[in-house]
């Protein structure tokens, strides 16, 4: 490897993990999270919770969108144990545990499994939000198992 290749191979360890970019239909969500809560989007018309952040209802079209808060207590739908890194600014971070979780109230997130040892993960399981708050003000929403359940 050349100096050059090298010194490149460091920066990219170095990169920082890329965080989200809240837009005004996704805005809601993310100071929720801020102020540890987690806040998602209720249909009316469909009688049903959605997620991602959307500006019409699935399936009806309809303008009915409210912010509602939810618990964020789940089920671990499906995971993936990621023994190399994902991207370069994750090269410090494995394994990297990413989960699919679904929340009580119906919707599916994809997210970040911590504080487990993945041995002791199997889809189906109860899991527990985990703020995780990130220089710059954003947080994040990890899952961790709920031990109570």
């Amino acid at each position: 490897m050349t100096d050059t290749a090298a010194h490149t191979a460091i920066e990219r360890e170095r990169e920082p993990k890329p965080l989200p970019d809240p837009t005004p239909v996704s805005r809601p969500f993310w100071d929720a999270l801020a102020s540890h809560r987690i806040r998602i989007q209720y249909s009316p018309s469909g009688g049903e919770y959605v997620f991602y952040p959307r500006l019409l209802a699935p399936g009806t079209l309809a303008d009915d969108l409210q912010w509602r808060e939810i618990s964020g207590a789940g089920t671990l739908y499906t995971y993936t144990v990621a023994d190399r890194p994902t991207a370069p600014p994750w090269a410090d971070a494995v394994p990297q545990l990413l989960a699919i979780v679904q929340w009580d109230e119906g919707p599916r997130l994809s997210t970040e499994l911590v504080d487990v040892d993945p041995a002791e993960l199997s889809v189906g399981m109860r899991v527990r939000p985990v703020f995780c708050d990130q220089p710059g003000g954003v947080t994040l929403l990890r899952y961790q198992p709920d031990p109570g359940r």
